[in-house]
Parts: C-alpha cells; sequence; structure tokens
C-alpha cells in the first residue's frame, strides 16, 4: 500500500441516531473507492464494518469499525460507530481520533434524539463537523425541515453546500459550492453534470452568496477579498470553508441517499478538497504540557484508542500515530506501565480483513497485535522521549448490576471474561465490594448490558446472572446504653475470663466530652466505611489492666464490620469502658475481646438502633415540557427537590435520592422522556431510614 503524508491522511468518523445509515454510506464509499466490488447491506449481513455476529442478530451497529479508502491520491480512514448512546464508549473513542466529524441525519426524522447527545459531545471536543442528510430519495423524507432542525441545534452557522430536488421524475442534487446540477439515472451511480436550471438559479445564487459570506468571515485576507471583488473563487471559498470548520464555527451540510449511491462520490471529493486534514489541527499539549507536533520529523508518540479481543487471535491494538512515523518492529516504551512493547505487525484494519503495513506515518490510524501491557487511553513513545496524550473521559455507569456465574466452576472464566470486556469497552465497570461481597458490573444503559450477557455467553462461554445489588446501608444509634457482659471458660489448665462493663452513645462532630466518668485516655478511629468510634478508658482502680484495653476495642471493632440490624458497618458511636474484673491467671487478650464485643453487641440492641441509607446527589437535565412527569416520578422515588435551574429549553432538576430509590432510573428516564432527559448522581451523606422501611429490611 501505497504510504501517505499528513496533508493526504484524512480521518472522519460517522456519528448520528440509530439507524440514520452510517454503516450503510461506509458501505458505498468503500465501493465507489473501488476497494470492495460489491456493495453489501445491513439486512444482508454483509457488510463491511458490521461484521460481528451480535450485530448480524440486531441487525444495527455495536461497536466502532475503522475502515479505509482511497480517493483521488487522498486515503480517507473512516471510523462507522453504533447509532445508540448505550454505546457510548464505541462513539468519543472514536470521536477523539477522528480529524473531521461527519454527522449523518436521517431526512425522515430529522434530528434525533442520538444526534443531539453526540453532537454534545463533539460540542465539548471541539471538532470539525458536517452534516449529511441521507435518505432524501424516500417518499417521507423531508430535507427543509432536517436543516432547519440542524440550525437549532449547531445554530446559524450551519450552511447549505447542497439540496435535493427532483425534475422529471429523477432524483438530483443541486451544488451551491460548484454551482452544478447532478442528475442521477434510477439505480444511483455516477451522475449527470447539468448547468442550473432556470427555476432555480434564484435560489442557488441566494445560498451561493450565503456560502461566500460565511466562507469570508473565517479569515480576514478573504475578507477583503470578498469587499474588493463582492465574490469568491471556488478555490477561495475552500479555503474559507475549512477554516470556519477548524474554528468550529462552519458547519457544511450534504445530501446524499447512500442506499442508492447518489452523493457519496462528491461527499468524498469535499472530504478530500476541504475537510481539515491531520496536518491542519492545532498542536496536541500532553499531560506533562509538552507539544506534540504533528510532523513526521518528531519523536514518534501514538495513542491507543480502541482494544479489539479476538477468537483464535489474541488482542488487537489501534492506534493513532500522533507524531513521527512508526515501523513495523519499532520498540516503544508506555507511559502508564513503563514497559517497553514491540510491534511486530502493523496492520490497516477493514472491518475484520487486515492488510499488512510496514510503515504509518503520522496522522494516520493502524492496529497491531498481541500487545503485553498495553490498553485503551495509553501512549506508547519513543524510549527517552516520555509523553503522555491525554486520556479519553468516558462517563460514569448509568446502571449497576450485581454478577454472577450461573455455574460456580465458572467463576474464575468470569472475572477473565468481565476484565476482558473492561479492556475493549472502559465504560463496563467491574469492581468488587468486600463489604457488599458483590462483584459490581456498571455500564451504560439495559441494551449495554444485555450485550455484556451476549458477549459473556457467546464469547467466552459464560452464562451469568445480573441482579440488583445490595445497597451498602450504615447502622448507627439513637440514645445512650449501658451493659455488662463476663466471659467465663473452663475447660482444663488455664481458663478465660474477662468481665466488661461500658456505655455507649452516639456520636456526632463538636459534641462535648462524656459526663460523670474518669476519663483516663481517649482514641478517635476514623473508620475505613465512614463515621468514627470514640473509644474512652475510664477505667478506675486497675480493675482492668491497661495492656487488655486495645482487645475491647478490637472486639467492639469486629462487631461494628458486621452490624446486629443487617450485618451493615456499624459508624459514629463513642464508647466508655467504666468497670470490669479480670482474673490473675485466666484472663487474657482473648477473653477481653470476647467480653468487649458481646458487651457491645447489647448495648447497641439497647440503644434504638437506626438504619442509615446512602442518598445521593440527582441532577437531572430535561426539556422544559417534560419536567412535570420527571418531577412526579422523583417525588415516588423519595426525592426532595432542592432547586431549578433554566439552561437554553432545558431545565436542571436538583435533588437528593435515596440510592435504593435509582435501581432502574436510567430506563425509566429514558422512557419517559423519549430518550431526550440526561441525568448524573454522585453520593452526598448517610440518612436515617424511615422506620417502615427500616423494619422490612431487617425482617429480610
Amino acid at each position: 500500500m501505497k504510504v501517505y503524508d499528513d496533508k493526504h491522511i484524512k480521518n472522519i468518523v460517522f456519528v448520528g441516531a440509530h439507524n440514520s445509515g452510517k454503516t450503510t454510506l461506509a458501505e458505498t464509499m468503500l465501493f465507489e473507492a473501488g476497494l470492495i466490488n460489491r456493495r453489501g447491506t445491513v439486512e444482508g449481513k454483509n457488510t463491511v464494518s458490521d461484521y460481528h455476529e451480535i450485530e448480524h442478530q440486531r441487525g444495527a451497529s455495536v461497536f466502532a469499525t475503522p475502515l479505509h479508502t482511497e480517493w483521488r491520491n487522498y486515503k480517507i480512514n473512516i471510523i462507522d460507530t453504533p447509532g445508540l448512546d448505550d454505546f457510548i464508549g464505541e462513539i468519543l473513542s472514536s470521536i477523539r481520533v477522528a480529524d473531521t466529524i461527519v454527522s449523518v441525519v436521517n431526512a425522515r426524522h430529522g434530528v434525533e434524539i442520538g444526534t443531539q447527545i453526540i453532537w454534545n459531545h463533539i460540542d465539548h471536543y471541539n471538532k470539525p463537523t458536517l452534516f449529511v442528510v441521507n435518505q432524501i430519495d424516500h417518499k417521507s423524507a423531508n430535507f427543509e425541515d432536517s436543516f432547519k432542525e440542524i440550525k437549532e441545534l449547531v445554530g446559524n452557522n450551519a450552511v447549505k453546500i447542497q439540496y435535493p430536488l427532483v425534475i422529471d421524475g429523477a432524483q438530483c442534487i443541486l451544488d451551491v459550492l460548484k454551482m452544478k446540477l447532478y442528475k442521477f439515472p434510477p439505480q444511483g451511480g455516477k451522475p449527470e453534470k447539468l448547468p442550473i436550471p432556470d427555476d432555480q438559479k434564484a435560489l442557488a445564487d441566494q445560498l451561493h452568496n450565503e456560502l461566500v459570506e460565511k466562507a469570508a468571515e473565517n479569515d480576514e485576507d478573504l475578507m477583503e477579498l470578498f469587499f474588493e471583488k463582492g465574490t469568491l473563487s471556488e478555490d477561495e471559498m475552500r479555503q474559507g470553508i475549512k477554516a470556519g470548520m477548524l474554528n468550529h464555527e462552519l458547519f457544511p451540510v450534504f445530501c446524499v441517499s447512500a442506499l442508492q449511491d447518489m452523493g457519496s462520490g462528491r461527499l468524498m471529493g469535499f472530504i478530500d478538497n476541504v475537510a481539515p486534514a491531520a496536518a491542519d489541527l492545532k498542536p496536541e499539549q500532553s499531560l506533562e504540557d509538552k507539544t506534540v507536533l504533528r510532523t513526521k520529523e518528531a519523536p514518534t508518540t501514538l495513542f491507543v484508542f480502541k482494544t479489539v479481543h479476538m477468537p483464535n487471535l489474541g488482542q488487537l491494538t489501534f492506534f493513532k500515530v500522533k507524531s513521527g512515523e512508526v515501523n513495523a518492529n519499532d520498540k516503544l516504551v508506555n507511559s502508564r506501565t513503563g514497559e517497553t512493547e514491540i510491534l511486530h505487525q502493523l496492520f490497516i484494519m477493514d472491518g475484520k480483513k487486515r492488510e499488512p503495513v510496514s510503515k504509518l506515518m503520522v496522522g494516520d490510524i493502524g492496529a497491531t497485535l498481541k500487545l503485553k501491557y498495553t490498553e485503551t487511553n495509553d501512549t506508547l513513545y519513543m524510549q527517552g522521549h516520555q509523553v503522555t496524550i491525554r486520556p479519553i473521559i468516558y462517563p460514569e455507569s448509568r446502571t449497576s448490576k450485581s454478577v454472577v456465574a450461573l455455574k460456580q466452576a465458572d467463576d474464575e472464566k468470569l472475572s477473565d471474561a468481565l476484565k476482558k470486556i473492561h479492556s475493549q469497552d472502559p465504560t463496563v465497570v467491574i469492581t468488587y465490594s468486600k463489604e457488599l461481597k458483590q462483584q459490581i458490573l456498571g455500564c451504560q444503559g439495559e441494551l449495554h448490558l444485555a450485550t455484556i450477557g451476549w458477549i459473556l455467553e457467546n464469547g467466552y462461554g459464560v452464562k451469568a446472572k445480573f441482579e440488583q445489588p445490595k445497597i451498602a446501608y450504615r447502622e448507627t444509634i439513637k440514645r445512650s446504653s449501658t451493659a455488662n457482659y463476663r466471659h467465663k471458660k473452663q475447660s482444663g489448665g488455664a481458663g478465660q475470663f474477662a468481665q466488661v462493663h461500658l456505655k455507649i452513645e452516639p456520636w456526632f462532630e463538636g459534641m462535648p466530652e462524656p459526663e460523670g466518668f474518669n476519663i483516663r485516655g481517649k482514641e478517635e478511629v476514623s473508620l475505613p466505611w465512614g463515621g468514627k468510634l470514640l473509644f474512652y478508658n475510664c477505667i478506675v482502680g486497675g480493675v482492668i489492666d491497661l495492656r487488655y484495653l486495645p482487645s475491647i476495642r478490637k472486639g467492639i471493632l469486629e462487631v461494628m464490620e458486621s452490624g446486629p440490624l443487617t450485618g451493615s458497618y456499624i459508624r459514629d458511636v463513642r464508647v466508655m469502658v467504666y468497670d470490669g474484673r479480670m482474673h490473675s491467671v485466666d484472663s487474657n487478650d482473648i477473653a477481653f475481646k470476647i467480653a468487649g464485643a458481646h458487651a457491645f453487641k447489647a448495648a447497641f440492641l439497647n440503644a434504638k438502633p437506626k438504619l442509615l441509607e446512602p442518598i445521593c446527589e440527582l441532577t437531572v437535565k430535561v426539556p422544559e415540557e417534560m419536567v412535570g412527569s420527571v418531577m412526579t416520578d422523583l417525588q415516588s422515588r423519595r426525592s426532595v427537590i432542592l432547586g431549578i435551574d433554566n439552561a437554553d429549553r432545558y431545565q436542571i432538576l436538583k435533588c437528593t435520592t435515596p440510592e435504593v430509590e435509582l435501581y432502574g432510573y436510567s430506563t425509566n428516564l429514558r422512557s419517559l422522556t423519549q430518550g431526550k432527559a440526561t441525568f448524573n448522581s454522585v453520593f452526598s451523606s448517610f440518612e436515617a431510614v424511615p422506620d417502615n422501611i427500616q423494619q422490612n429490611l431487617v425482617r429480610a
């Protein structure tokens, strides 16, 4: 394969709502460029990008798939992404390495919620973006409504490059940049180039002039030329459009029928001639605040944006060359692990097809096999030139489940499989809760979870069960209580004897010291699970030797690790040990540990024990017209509304909600708002559980 420099490499990513036609458009572009002889279809399960079995079953993209094509002396790397935000990790990693975003809009449905959600991420990264309105030949297509909605999404900087029309029953596209009419045969393919019809000249001239003005706005020299001549040449317009895209202030809009191969060639020509190349982007700043120069002379730096574990092949690592050039058998250092990796092979990937190459230049996207120490988000650099590319920030989990293997013998297989799934998709988060004794899986939604289950069963041969996770409750007390316990054991030889008298009280920050005790010592223990234990030595007369107090405290802490109500951690208690007895021969550390534990448990149960539940601060962004139903649902979940803020056409609801009530909230909110609302939650505090709920939990 020809080696392309950074000026002739275009990295684009197709994003857009489910069923907008991204996969079909990618397939058509490969066909137009001659890389494939026959176009596959999603229905036929034979497209280049959707090659996974699960994608064939669902008839939709689940994974982001890198492809490439060569068109008029340019190399175009294409990443086809899923359309559902359950797979947002695949979308974000692709956006991160793309130079230009191609947002595909279905002309039948306009800008859907999936497009809106993805736009927020594009806007965050400030990436050059163009829009493609697809399916213009469908009887229900409405290009003008779609364009209007694009303008509502991105503002008045959306500008038509083309618009569709039908002349004598033939699908046509009028291009106001080239000022030509493209008339397509019924079966699509190569169009006939015609002059603009008389009845379209006024509109075409108007749109052309608007495009000229928008192009001139983004370059001072072009603005001066525009004032001098009153217009710009086509090359000058291209220069201005590119500048506007790089400034994230101009969003060209095209129209195509990907299925019928209408307009895709012109779109590819624009990507070649106008869309920013890798060399056009601003230099990147590393985590070390170094400038990563996008030149072939700079030290080699690779950024890993995707990992795939393939059966019978092993780990396939996708990367973008951020600086320098990479050759087969190069040795590079991982900035996270410090380990040296050898890139024995380099590939260009087209779906599952691997094409070996000997070299990749700065700006290019490629893959390699069987790296030992490298994962998604890692940086590989040339020895002696350490640098760390800023990582992709993935969203927090929206759905959590406990996960166990249906067969106990598969526990280890499940653990290994989940590690690989997380490696492939960092939005899948796996943690083990020592407190709950559960393995917790976090993901982006029910569809994401179903996909993980499918991969476990079909990819790794493990059947798993997903259930509602337990809640990490806490136990405490509401009043003071005293208790004593005498431990005596005699079984021949040395026995065990210890007697402990103690008082317990609820503790809070700033409370006065205990009254009525001769305090000889105090220990403040910050508990690993939050809260404190204050342990007071109030022994007088030496009835218990000082050396046994640590054992008493140890027994108390063991009880606090598994409270008597629900087995939850105990917090925020203070204990005064004020009396007891010991034996000169039979007393020892074990005896006092047992006595301390029993005395504390008895006092705790008599101190009006109270269950505390975790409370989250919840922020919900919801369209104005849907606020009522969302608030009603929140109140049914024992939420306390703290305030409401305005943000454009949205309202931001802020409230506190018990964590247990958030189970299933992601799915429910999506259903209530047709996917238009988003939320995030963070732990806030522990608060008392209502009495009726506490009774049910204790019984359970």
